[in-house]
Formats: structure tokens, C-alpha cells, sequence
């Protein structure tokens, strides 16, 4: 009896953080909140891709950033119009606008890298015929 491979979808695999070339391994290690820091893997622990393409890579991700922080303040500020009716407060809007950042943050850090690996790389593509490397981290690195 053949053992039926499952492969995750594009939008589920990015959501769970996983390898953009396998689907199998993991970007991150832990969840995105948590008492621990976030550490990203250098290399997938299946098929051995090297995250950081090239040094400053992940530079590109602070755009992604950008845009999810803006459309957080945006959304947490007119949540905040829309439950208190207040349109004058400055200190409100601006403390509601932070917090919203600040406590997005480790979403932020973590699917900004997930969104520039599987949709802005060129040819950073999922390969279903990727076979398990072994993996030397420190012979590569």
C-alpha cells in the first residue's frame, strides 16, 4: 500500500510558516507569540533550502511591514472612532495607533518574511519532487 503524500496549499503552508520550496520544514521555530523570541531557521531541516537568499535579503521585508503596520493603525483607529464617536482626541488616536503596532508586532516581523519568500522571490518556487537533504548548517554557513 503506497503511503499518499498530503500537500499543503500555497495560503495554508505560508500560514503555518512553512519551507516555500518543500512545504515540509519550518521557517520559524515556535509560534509567533509566546514567552520565548522568535528564531528564524537559516536552512529548511527537510530539503536544506538557505532562507537568506543573499546578505540584506530580508531588507525587502520591512516594506511588507510597512504596509501591514499603516493598514493597522488605520483599521485600530477608525475601530476606535466607530465604538467611542470621539474625533478630537489626539492622544487616543495616537496611543490607539501604537499599541495596534506594537502589539502586531511579532505578526509583522514573522509573515513579512513568510510574504517575501513565497510571493515577491523570483524564482522561489514550490518544487513537490524536493527529496530530504541531510543538511549541514555549519559546513554552509
Amino acid at each position: 500500500m503506497e503511503k499518499v503524500k498530503y500537500e499543503l496549499s500555497e495560503f495554508k503552508a505560508a500560514w503555518q510558516a512553512k519551507c516555500p520550496r518543500c512545504r515540509i520544514g519550518h521557517v520559524y521555530q515556535g509560534p509567533a507569540y509566546g514567552l520565548k523570541v522568535q528564531k528564524m531557521n537559516s536552512h529548511c531541516e527537510y530539503c536544506g533550502l538557505r532562507y537568506e537568499r543573499e546578505p540584506g535579503y530580508f531588507y525587502g521585508a520591512m516594506y511588507v511591514t510597512y504596509a501591514f503596520a499603516i493598514a493597522e493603525m488605520v483599521t485600530a483607529c477608525m475601530a476606535t472612532y466607530i465604538l467611542t464617536g470621539n474625533d478630537s482626541s489626539f492622544i487616543l488616536y495616537a496611543t490607539v495607533a501604537i499599541m495596534s503596532v506594537v502589539l502586531m508586532s511579532p505578526f509583522n516581523y514573522r509573515y513579512s518574511r513568510i510574504i517575501l519568500m513565497y510571493w515577491l522571490t523570483p524564482g522561489l518556487r514550490y518544487d513537490p519532487n524536493v527529496k530530504k537533504k541531510e543538511v549541514d548548517v555549519k559546513a554552509s554557513a
